[in-house]
C-alpha cells in the first residue's frame, strides 16, 4: 500500500536485530529531567559524570535513568533479553529472543523513570490499547509480563528505519528534505493508522517522524505511550513541541489535533522546516518562503488547512485529509513528469459537459469565452450523501427536466439536506438564485459545517453573472478542497474573466494535466496561452486533447484557426499555411463545415501570398499551389460548393459573390 499505487517509495531493507543493539546504554544527560518538577537532573558538575539514578536536589523526587534489564534476563520466564534498542520518553526498548515461540525477535518495552507516576500510568495503557489494535500500519503487542518489579510489554521487532532517519539520512546524502512524492505517500499511511484509531475510539497524540519506523515497504506506528481514549480528559498529555497542536494545554487531544500533528510531520519531511519547534512552532512559514510550497500550491493550501489555528477549520478526520492529499498526489506528480493520473472523486462527479470549444464568430479571435452563467451550469456537482434519507429518491429523478424536477422535489415525502441541497441547485439552472440563496441560507443553520452550501452559494453568484464575487468563494472552496479538481476549474475561470490569464493558465494547466477528462480545461488554458501571445502553446495544448476524445475534432479545428487566426502575413510562413491545411484535410467533417474552414484558411493563404509577391512556392494547399492565381482557383471552387449546399437564397447570393471576387484574374 505504500505510495497508494501512484508513487515508488524506495525500500528499506528490514535490519539484522542484533546490530542495532546499543553497546553503551545510556539516556543523554540533556535528555535528563525530574518527572516531579521538571527540573534538570543527573548532570555533570565539577567534572564528575552525572548520576544515572538518584534525587532531585530541587523537588527530592526520585529518579533513575539506567536500563532495568541486562542481556541473559529471562523476563517473565519465557523472553531471553539481548540488550538495548533506544530509549524514549515514556521508556526503554530491548530486544529479546522468544524462547517459547521459534525464538522468534520481540521488543520489551519498560520505563525509563520508574518514579514518574504519569509515565506508570501511560505504560498501563499504552498496554491495555495495544491489546486492542490490529492494524497493519501499527505495531502488534503479544504480552505484557513482569520481571523484578516492573512491568514489560512485549511487542513485534520492526527491524527498519525510524522516518527521523530516513530524512537524516537524505540530508547526509546532500538533499534538502525527502521528494515530496515520498513524504506524501508516508502520510498517507500515517492518516491509514490514525483513521483506524480513531475509529476505534483512541487518540494517537504525539506523532512524529520518530514514532513511524519504514521496513522494507510498509510503514508502522511504534510508541503508543501517549494513546488515549477520545472522552479520556483526566489522563496526562504526551507531545512533542512543533508537532502538538496549540490548543491541547486549554481543550486537550483531539482527532483535530491528530491531523495537526501529520500536517506538521508532512512539513518537516517534505523541505526544510528552520524554526518549527521555536519561531514557527504554530505556523508554517509564508508561502513565497518555501520553494516547494511556491511551486505547488495544492499542497500548501492542504498544510496550512491541516495545521489551520483553529481545529475546528482543520480537515473533519483522517478519511477527508487523506481523500484530499491524495488529489494533491496526483497532481504533484504529473507536474513533476507530465503524465496525466486521473483518479474518481469521491466529492464529485465529471463536469457536465465541455465547454467554450467552440470557434468564435470573427476571424480576429479563435475561441469563444465562454458565459459565467454557461460556465456554472456545466461545473460538476457534488455527489449526493448515500447515507442521506432520500438518496433513493433522488436517484430516480437524474433524467428529469429542471421544471419536472422543481415539482418532484417540492413534493417529496422527505424534505432532507440532499432533497434541499438539490432543489437549490435547480433554482440556480433555473435562474432563480434567489430562492437557491434561500434553500442555501436554511441549510447553513442546520449543518455550517457542509461546504457544499459553500460551492452552491459560488455556483449561484457565478451564474447570477458575477464572476468577480463569486471568485472569492471558490477560492475559500480550494483551501477547503485542494485535492480536487472542480474549485481549481471554477477558479481559474474566475481569473480569466477579470484579465488575469496567467493565474488562470496555471490552474487549467493543473486540471488537465492531472486529468484529460476535463476538456474544459484545455480549452480554457489554450485560451489563456492565446491571450498571453502564445500560439504555440496554445497549439499543442489542443493537441494534447486525446484522439479517443470526443471533443478530438473540435480541438483540431480550433488548433487550426490558432496557428492562422488573426495574423498578419507578416506574421505567416508557408509551414503555418501548409500545416493548417494539412490538419484540416485529415479531420473527417460534414461538408458545409469543412467548406467554411478550408474557404477560411484560403483567404488567409490569399492574402498572405499577395504580400509576399511572386517568390517561388513548394508546398501545397488542398491540392492547390502556394501561388495567387492557385488559391483564387481553389477559392472559388470552394465558396461554389458551399454555394450549392446553403439553405436560403440570400446565403447562396452571397457564397456566388465571394467566388465571383476570388475567381482568377484575367487578361482579355
Amino acid at each position: 500500500m505504500l505510495g497508494a499505487g501512484l508513487v515508488e517509495v524506495p525500500r528499506v531493507p528490514s535490519r539484522d536485530p542484533s546490530t542495532a543493539i546499543k553497546q553503551n546504554p545510556e539516556v543523554p544527560e540533556n535528555k535528563r529531567f525530574c518527572s516531579g518538577c521538571g527540573e534538570p537532573v543527573g548532570r555533570s558538575r565539577g567534572g564528575r559524570p552525572g548520576r544515572t539514578e538518584g534525587f532531585c536536589p530541587n523537588c527530592g523526587a526520585g529518579f533513575s535513568f539506567s536500563p532495568k534489564l541486562g542481556p541473559g534476563d529471562l523476563a517473565g520466564g519465557q523472553y531471553e533479553v539481548l540488550g538495548c534498542l533506544a530509549h524514549g520518553g515514556l521508556g526503554w526498548i530491548y530486544l529479546a529472543r522468544d524462547r517459547n515461540v521459534n525464538d522468534r525477535w520481540v521488543v520489551l518495552k519498560g520505563l525509563l523513570d520508574t518514579g514518574d507516576a504519569d509515565a506508570l500510568a501511560a505504560a498501563a495503557a499504552e498496554r491495555s490499547f495495544l491489546a486492542e489494535v490490529e492494524h497493519p500500519n501499527i505495531v502488534k503487542i503479544y504480552n505484557f509480563v513482569q520481571h523484578g518489579g516492573s512491568g514489560y510489554i512485549v511487542m513485534e521487532y520492526v527491524g527498519g528505519k525510524p522516518l527521523k532517519d530516513v530524512l537524516l539520512e537524505r540530508r547526509q546524502a546532500g538533499e534538502d528534505a525527502l521528494p515530496i512524492g515520498q513524504s506524501i505517500a508516508y502520510g498517507l499511511e500515517l492518516l491509514r493508522a490514525l483513521g483506524y484509531l480513531h475509529g476505534v475510539g483512541l487518540l494517537y497524540c504525539d506523532l512524529k517522524p520518530d514514532n513511524a519506523i519504514q521496513s522494507d515497504e510498509q510503514l508502522k506506528l511504534i510508541d503508543l505511550g501517549g494513546v488515549r481514549r477520545i472522552e479520556d480528559v483526566d489522563s496526562a498529555i504526551y507531545g512533542t513541541i512543533g508537532y502538538q497542536a496549540p490548543e491541547i494545554a486549554d481543550r486537550g487531544p483531539s482527532i483535530s489535533s491528530d491531523i495537526y500533528t501529520v500536517g506538521r510531520t508532512l512539513a518537516v519531511l517534505s523541505f526544510p522546516f528552520k524554526g518549527f519547534t521555536s519561531t514557527y512552532v504554530d505556523r508554517l512559514p509564508d508561502r513565497a518562503e518555501v520553494p516547494l510550497l511556491q511551486r505547488f500550491e495544492s499542497y500548501d493550501r492542504l498544510l496550512r488547512r491541516a495545521t489551520h489555528i483553529d481545529p475546528e477549520a482543520r480537515f473533519a478526520d483522517a478519511s477527508d485529509m487523506a481523500d484530499q492529499l491524495t488529489g494533491v498526489l496526483r497532481e504533484v506528480l504529473s507536474a513533476e513528469d507530465g503524465r496525466p493520473r486521473p483518479g474518481p472523486s469521491s466529492l464529485f462527479g465529471m463536469e457536465l459537459r465541455a465547454i467554450g470549444t467552440e470557434l468564435a464568430a470573427g476571424t480576429e479571435s479563435v475561441l469563444d469565452a465562454p458565459r459565467p452563467a454557461e460556465v456554472a451550469s456545466a461545473l460538476p456537482t457534488p455527489l449526493v450523501d448515500g447515507a442521506d434519507s432520500a438518496a433513493g429518491f433522488l436517484a430516480g429523478l437524474t433524467t428529469a427536466e429542471p421544471e419536472q424536477l422543481v415539482a418532484a422535489l417540492s413534493a417529496a415525502p422527505d424534505a432532507s439536506p440532499e432533497v434541499r441541497l438539490t432543489l437549490a441547485r435547480v433554482r440556480i439552472e433555473l435562474g432563480d438564485s434567489g430562492e437557491a440563496h434561500r434553500l442555501l441560507d436554511e441549510l447553513a443553520g442546520e449543518r455550517p459545517g457542509d461546504w457544499r452550501i459553500l460551492w452552491y452559494r459560488a455556483v449561484a453568484v457565478l451564474a447570477s453573472g458575477e464572476p468577480g464575487r463569486a471568485e472569492g468563494l471558490f477560492d475559500e472552496l480550494y483551501s477547503l478542497l485542494p485535492g480536487e479538481a472542480p474549485p481549481k476549474l471554477a477558479l481559474a475561470y474566475c481569473r480569466a474573466h477579470r484579465g488575469d490569464h496567467a493565474g488562470a493558465a496555471d490552474l487549467y494547466e493543473r486540471v488537465w494535466r492531472t486529468d484529460n477528462g476535463y476538456i474544459s480545461a484545455a480549452f480554457g488554458l489554450a485560451r489563456a496561452r492565446l491571450a498571453a501571445g502564445d500560439r504555440a502553446a496554445a497549439v499543442a495544448v489542443l493537441d494534447s486533447v486525446p484522439a479517443i476524445s470526443s471533443h478530438h475534432v473540435a480541438a483540431q479545428v480550433a488548433a487550426v484557426a490558432t496557428a492562422i487566426r488573426g495574423r498578419s502575413p507578416a506574421e505567416l510562413s508557408e509551414p503555418d499555411l501548409v500545416g493548417a491545411g494539412g490538419r484540416l484535410s485529415a479531420l473527417k467533417l460534414d461538408g458545409e463545415r469543412r467548406g467554411r474552414l478550408v474557404a477560411e484558411v484560403l483567404e488567409i493563404a490569399l492574402t498572405w501570398a499577395r504580400a509576399s509577391g511572386g517568390r517561388s512556392r513548394q508546398g501545397t494547399l488542398f491540392e492547390a499551389s502556394l501561388t495567387e492565381r492557385a488559391l483564387r482557383g481553389r477559392l472559388e471552387e470552394t465558396y461554389r460548393a458551399l454555394a450549392r449546399l446553403a439553405d436560403t437564397p440570400a446565403e447562396r447570393h452571397d457564397l456566388v459573390v465571394r467566388a465571383n471576387a476570388a475567381r482568377p484574374r484575367t487578361l482579355i
